[in-house]
Order: C-alpha cells, then structure tokens, then sequence
C-alpha cells in the first residue's frame, strides 16, 4: 500500500491531467491516512484539494465546507500562509455560490495576510482576483484600481494582463493619474 505522501503526489498528477474523480479518490485516502499518523495540518491539505476538485465540478457547497474544515485547523495552528491560501480559495467559492459579499471579505483577508507575510506574488494574485469581481460587480473604477496595485505586485503577466496593464497605464495618462469611479 502507497504511503500518505505517494498517494498525494500520484494524486497531483491525475489533478493536472484533469482526472479530478481519481484525483479526489486519492486525497481522500492520503487525508485518511494523514489523520490516522496524526498529521492533521496536512489532512487539511488534503482537505483543500478536494474542495478546489468539488468547486471545478460545480460542488461549491460541499467546497465551502472542506475548505472552512480546513481553515480551522490552519488557524487553529496559527500557519498565517496557509490560512490567507484557504481563504483565497474561499473567494472563489463564494463566487461560484453568488455571493459576493463573502468573496470580498475572504479575498480582503487574505491580501492582508499575504501582504503582511511579505508574498508579493500572492498578494497580487488576489488583487487582481479581487479586482476581477469588483469590475464584474460593475465598480469599474475599484476593480480598476485594484487590479492595478495587483498587477503591480506579479513577476509574470499574462498576455490579457499584459494588454489590460497597458490599458490602465493608457487610462492614467489620460486622468493624469487620478483614478474615477
């Protein structure tokens, strides 16, 4: 029988191959398995993977409870990067459920930790996230705004950010920096 750590990788692989039922089968063995050794920060882990598999399927019910499952524990242990990860995974949770008011709150919450923790990267990642729902929410000017800063704070850009970057750097030039709702 695999060890907890084989049947994660193995189940990583079958996750990016977008496998995710035989992904799922696999955390699930590995979270037990975790659970039995007394490894409880890494059967959360588990338990993130697969509710990010349950949200690609459109279970964002069944999503959100894992995901909180594990949020608890990653607070319970004060892991600051871990809780602000769960969090920016509940964001997108909360939006698959339409809620944007907690797809806010849980995008803020973990942009200030990531901030805080100094991982520009994902800082920025859920800027732009962030931003993304406000310009969906039709707060052009907010979302604009915060995709910028987010945008500001990734190595690597998409060719859609690179265009959009180019755009707002258009844009202010054009206000003369100021920024308008």
């Amino acid at each position: 029988m695999a060890n907890a750590k084989e049947m994660q990788d193995q189940g990583l692989k079958l996750f990016q191959q977008k496998e995710y039922e035989a992904a799922k089968r696999l955390f699930e063995q590995a979270r037990d398995q975790y659970e039995a050794e007394g490894h409880a920060d890494m059967a959360a882990e588990m338990n993130v993977n697969i509710g990010l598999i349950h949200r690609l399927l459109g279970e964002n019910q069944r999503a959100l409870d894992l995901l909180q499952e594990a949020l608890v524990v990653f607070q319970g242990m004060d892991d600051q990067l871990r809780v602000a990860k769960v969090l920016g995974n509940l964001g997108l949770v909360y939006r698959g459920l339409n809620d944007n008011e907690q797809a806010h709150n849980a995008y803020r919450s973990a942009a200030e930790i990531f901030d805080a923790l100094g991982e520009k990267q994902l800082y920025g990642e859920t800027l732009v996230a962030m931003g993304d729902l406000q310009v969906r929410e039709g707060k052009l000017g907010a979302g604009a705004a915060t995709y910028e800063v987010g945008l500001g704070n990734l190595d690597e850009l998409n060719a859609s950010q690179k265009v959009l970057k180019g755009l707002i750097g258009i844009r202010n030039r054009f206000l003369g920096g100021s920024r308008q709702e």
